[in-house]
């Protein structure tokens, strides 16, 4: 019975609410976590109560889960059992009234503006051939000029990049298109990758293959670049930038776009909207990156700050 519960309410999360597909495989591990454990103790979902579901979250505690996958499960397993009430299938939700364990608040990784400078520049440089440099430049500026998550940019259909656009429409989460506007840099790399990847693209096609229709097209399964390659990818390309490799994730990038423009005065909700969120607190972490920066800057540069390192912490007014 757990089993069908499961299949069907991801069924239904794929129609009904555009959920993407890792979405979907994160709700699905999950549930299937939860529900082998629940086995073990004799029940399933349609029989557990508060104090099952309370009893795995222990679990879950004990085997040293984060706050932040505990969170996780308990959201899909209250969302699954507020489906299984709209069907029918229980007349109550044995989660609702469980607090979640919460999240340990910690603030995104960025880079700072040099060192994202050296990582465009990788770009440029770092390659087999001019064919490698041009795409990987490409994907750099349009991450950095568009704060894109990086499932949204290697699946980017090339018909929403033709025509020099100044304009980028994006197919975020949820099936949600976004407008975002593109840096002079971002435009002149993506035409100049078109016109390669076009030329390419002619070449294959005269050998018989089928044209693709993504901007970034690969012979894989997907038929465009995956996030693990580009994830790989960048990883080199921080290494040859001389930036550390630790810091550099495609996603460092989304955060370098958010931190930079709010650093230079730009509206937080532009950038709530530029960026996908659906809530604008989720945006706001950006404003305590940007302060926890700043704080950094004085402490680092502001002459009392460092007489005070130099004295040991005390000030000229220590001892009046």
């Amino acid at each position: 019975m757990s089993t069908h519960w499961i299949s069907t309410f991801l069924d239904a999360q794929a129609a009904e609410l555009g959920a993407a597909r890792n979405t979907l495989l994160a709700y699905g591990r999950d549930l299937k976590d939860v529900q082998a454990w629940l086995i073990t103790q004799g029940t399933d979902f349609a029989q557990a109560d508060q104090g099952a579901i309370e009893s795995y979250l222990i679990h879950c505690d004990a085997q040293g889960l984060a706050k932040a996958t505990r969170a996780r499960r308990l959201s899909a397993i209250k969302q699954i059992y507020r489906f299984a009430f709209e069907e029918g299938w229980r007349g109550d939700n044995p989660a609702i009234q469980i607090a979640s364990p919460g999240q340990d608040k910690r603030l995104p990784k960025t880079l700072d503006e040099a060192e994202v400078d050296r990582l465009l520049d990788a770009g440029l440089h770092h390659g087999r051939n001019p064919h490698d440099r041009l795409r990987d430049t490409c994907l750099l500026q349009l991450l950095y000029a568009t704060g894109m998550r990086v499932s949204e940019l290697v699946g980017l259909p090339v018909s929403s990049a033709r025509g020099n656009p100044e304009m980028l429409l994006i197919l975020g989460k949820g099936g949600k298109e976004r407008m975002v506007p593109l840096s002079p840099p971002a435009r002149a790399a993506l035409a100049a990758w078109i016109k390669e990847r076009d030329t390419v693209q002619a070449q294959a096609e005269a050998k018989g293959l089928p044209p693709s229709r993504f901007l970034f097209p690969s012979r894989g399964a997907s038929g465009h670049l995956t996030r693990h390659w580009f994830y790989a990818r960048i990883k080199s390309l921080a290494v040859f930038g001389g930036v550390a490799p630790d810091k550099v994730t495609p996603h460092t990038l989304r955060h370098a776009f958010a931190t930079h423009l709010l650093a230079g005065g730009a509206d937080l909700r532009a950038i709530q909207t530029m960026l996908g969120h659906a809530d604008v607190a989720t945006t706001e972490i950006y404003t305590h990156v940007v302060d926890e920066r700043l704080t950094q800057l004085v402490l680092d540069h502001h002459p009392l700050a460092q007489d005070s390192r130099k004295s040991g912490g005390k000030t000229s007014s220590d001892g009046q």
